[in-house]
This record gives C-alpha cells, structure tokens and sequence, in this order.
C-alpha cells in the first residue's frame, strides 16, 4: 500500500524584490532550467491561460527524473497550485501550493506547501521521498530568491543567440549526426573525449573535452532528445566559471529544399566572476561578446560538420 504523509511540509523564504517579480519568475516554468540549478529542461505540453500541462526533467537527491504535472496559475493573487499527473518513482502523488506575499514594495515572502505518498511502504523509498522533496524545496526556493533579487539586471546578465546553417540533405542524417555524439571525436577536430550514457531511451549524461585557444575545456551536461520532432535539449550541469547557467536546444527545420539546423543558447552570466576571468577592466559587455563568441564558434564548428556529414552521405548515394 502507499503511505500518505498526514502533514503538508511547509517551507519560506524572504525575497528582497516585489511580489510580482517573484510570482512572474516562479510561473515561468519552461525557464526555471536558467534559475535552478537542478532544473534541466521543462516541456509545456498544454495552456489555457490558466492551467498547464508540464513535462520536466529534474535532479532529485542526485538522480536525474522526470515526471508530468498540472499547474493552475492565479496571478491576481500570486498563487500556483500543482499536482503531478505521472511521478517520478518511487513516488505516487506530489503536489501543493505555492503563494507569494508582498512585504513592502520591494520585498515579499515565497511560501510552498507540498505533500507527497510513496508506492510502497519501503522505508528506504519513503527515506528516499522525504530527502529528496526537501532539497529539491530548499534548492528551489534558495534559485528563485537568488534570481529575483537581481530582477533589475536579468536582461543584462541573461543572453540568448543563435547560429544556423542551410544543408542540402534530409532531416534524418542531420538528426543522426547530432544525437549521436559518442561519435563526434572520430568526426570534429577539436572534440578530443565523448564518455556518453544513454540508461533511459532519449536522456543521455554526456562528458565532452575539447580543445580551445586556452588549453583543453571539460564540460558535463544532460540531453534531452526528440526524434520525432527532430531536436536536441541541453544543459550543462557543471557551466564554466563565467555562466551561472548554460542551456540550449539544437533543431533541424524541414525547408522547400534541404534543411536548417539551428543550434539555440542561452546563457546566464556570473557577473562577479568577470573580473578573474577576463580581466580587472572587464565589464558585462565584454563579457556578453566573450561568451556570444566562444560559444558561438564551437556551434560554427559543429554545424558545419553536421552540414558535411548529412551532403557527403547524399552524394555517395
């Protein structure tokens, strides 16, 4: 039988910024990968203008879930209540409320409220259950805080760009070039190490070394793929000294003749690291440029081997 905890738990926090800045970050669901850093990629699969349907993949104590869910949004009182449709193991309900209360004009109290059961009456999983609700809370409510109090320079510390490239070949090679990652050493020059794991169909744990003008760069992250629709979501879990967070998709558009594949990122700056990183005259713009073209160059790279790989398959057939 599953066993069904009497009491909600009960969590606050203080937030020195106004409530509807916190309530806005908090309904935001499909960016909360950018502010948590266990978040790795929400999917809004319905909206109504009030209620939504969401798919997420998220760190709990450590392992990577994921599990879907319904939110009702009620702005006027800055109050979301949810409730997961289909949770993570060993997990059979979770949901609560979550209300933002002003304090004064810039500042206001985060409260969430959750309950959950367990599947079986396993003290292991309910052990299991209670660790990882709480750190996920904490976690979560210490990401929103952390963000909202900067609320008036996110459009300057949050960049968004894009790279693309044409390819005269089918979605389906494209695709294959960029799912199968593992093999990219073989393929790209400056990708020297994959060490890829795929334990759950389309969820893949990825260590990637390369080589750049400064030496060799490590970076861990977690692919969420979609074959059907042809794209590829990613998240560094473990960003470089400048990026509080590094997100990104890679997507390949059907066009008239041939394709585009477009490789989408979005990065949040760690501004009190720029200084150590870049120089001690360094500023937020330099540090925008930096990142837009270091990221943008690797994604150069890698879109036109894509490119070669899919029209030189095309051309031998």
């Amino acid at each position: 039988m599953s066993v069904e905890l009497a009491e909600k738990t009960t969590h606050k926090v203080h937030v020195s910024a106004p409530a509807g800045v916190v309530y806005a970050l908090f309904a935001d669901a499909v960016n909360w990968p950018l502010y948590f850093s266990p978040s790795v990629h929400v999917e809004r699969l319905e909206f109504d203008g009030e209620r939504e349907r969401l798919r997420t993949w998220c760190f709990m104590d450590g392992q990577l879930k994921s599990w879907t869910s319904w939110r009702h949004l009620d702005p006027v009182n800055r109050r979301v209540e949810f409730r997961q449709e289909l949770p993570a193991s060993p997990l059979s309900a979770l949901g609560g409320i979550v209300n933002v209360r002003p304090e004064g004009p810039h500042s206001s109290e985060l409260e969430l409220l959750y309950d959950f059961s367990v599947v079986d009456d396993l003290p292991a999983d309910l052990a299991w259950a209670e660790r990882a609700a709480d750190g996920h809370s904490r976690s979560q409510l210490a990401g929103l805080k952390a963000v909202a109090e900067r609320w008036e320079r996110l459009d300057e510390l949050i960049l968004t760009f894009e790279e693309s490239v044409h390819v005269n070949g089918p979605a389906e090679l494209v695709y294959d070039f960029l799912y199968r990652a593992g093999d990219w050493p073989d393929m790209v020059p400056h990708v020297t190490r994959v060490d890829l794991t795929e334990d759950e169909p389309g969820v893949q744990r990825m260590t990637m070394e390369t080589l750049t003008e400064y030496g060799t760069h490590t970076t861990d992250s977690v692919r969420i793929c979609f074959p059907h629709a042809e794209r590829i979501i990613h998240k560094q879990t473990t960003p470089p000294t400048l990026l509080q967070a590094h997100t990104g998709e890679w997507s390949v558009v059907p066009e008239e003749r041939g394709v585009t594949v477009i490789a989408q990122h979005t990065v949040v700056l760690r501004e009190e690291n720029i200084a150590a990183e870049l120089g001690e005259h360094a500023n937020l713009e330099h540090a925008r440029r930096h990142v837009r073209e270091a990221i943008g160059r690797n994604s150069r790279v890698l879109l036109a081997h894509a490119k070669q790989h899919a029209e030189t398959a095309v051309r031998m057939l």
